[in-house]
């Protein structure tokens, strides 16, 4: 069998320089182009040593070095926290992107009947592979990215009743909720009807709302206080929302007075 030690070095330089370009990205480490290529290059010279023959705790150990020297190269050092958060990302990455490839590779280059897979001849190749990688981890960090915006404003709320019950929400951070009463002033946080199934909901307050495309009186408890994050709070009406919010895992909308108390 032949190998293109050439080739098989510019693939390598290849993929580890999309991984540090996205490491780089993730992390804001805004390091030069020339500090990632130069670490790419380290990561291709040490090859060399995968036909040199080395047990495979030597090989583990080599790695682990060369990744470090790798992210050393390619961010600085400034203190073992920073280095260790580098190469945590270097490899979740590189794992996220080798495990796509895998799945393309088994999926085009086999074939299968019952459990047995075969080999028909078809593999990904080296061009396709280059184009391939760039998209994947395009998709993973804008994947990333918008799913880190939207869980940042997610909130653990514990709303606390008169009669000493107390409810757990998962809370989420609208900046578009600014219901007030017009009467006491308190801000509106709503929460989903079937939430208070165990909760007294006898004691109603008619709170009059207009919106954008609607208007009319919405049903509100008033509890003894609200906590988000460790900060308690008496100005909250909890308003009562006969449908569901279509948001993963939220039951409650904050409202957007709620930022004060979230900068406490």
């Amino acid at each position: 069998m032949k190998i293109y030690l050439d080739l098989i070095a510019l693939l390598n330089f290849s993929m580890d320089f999309l991984l540090l370009l996205t490491v780089n990205y993730t992390l804001k480490r805004n390091s030069s182009w020339k500090k990632l290529v130069l670490g790419a290059l380290l990561g291709s010279l040490t090859l060399i040593f995968l036909f040199l023959p080395c047990s495979k705790m030597f090989l583990i150990i080599f790695k682990i070095i060369t990744s470090f020297l790798i992210c050393i190269v390619s961010f600085h050092f400034k203190n073992w926290r920073y280095t260790f958060q580098n190469m945590i990302y270097f490899y979740m990455t590189g794992t996220i992107l080798g495990g796509f490839l895998y799945y393309l590779n088994i999926e085009f280059s086999y074939k299968q009947k019952g459990i047995v897979f075969f080999h028909e001849g078809l593999s990904i190749n080296f061009i396709f592979l280059i184009i391939i990688s760039p998209v994947i981890l395009y998709i993973y960090l804008r994947s990333n990215k918008k799913l880190k915006s939207q869980y940042n404003h997610y909130y653990e709320l514990f709303i606390f009743f008169k009669d000493g019950q107390k409810l757990t929400c998962n809370a989420f951070l609208d900046t578009g909720n600014k219901l007030l009463d017009p009467i006491t002033n308190k801000a509106i946080i709503l929460l989903e009807k079937a939430s208070l199934k165990k909760i007294d909901t006898k004691r109603i307050i008619y709170v009059p709302y207009h919106s954008l495309n609607n208007h009319g009186l919405l049903k509100c408890i008033s509890p003894e206080y609200v906590e988000i994050k460790g900060q308690k709070s008496k100005k909250y009406l909890i308003g009562i929302s006969e449908e569901e919010f279509h948001i993963d895992g939220i039951n409650c909308i904050l409202n957007s007075k709620c930022q004060e108390d979230l900068i406490c």
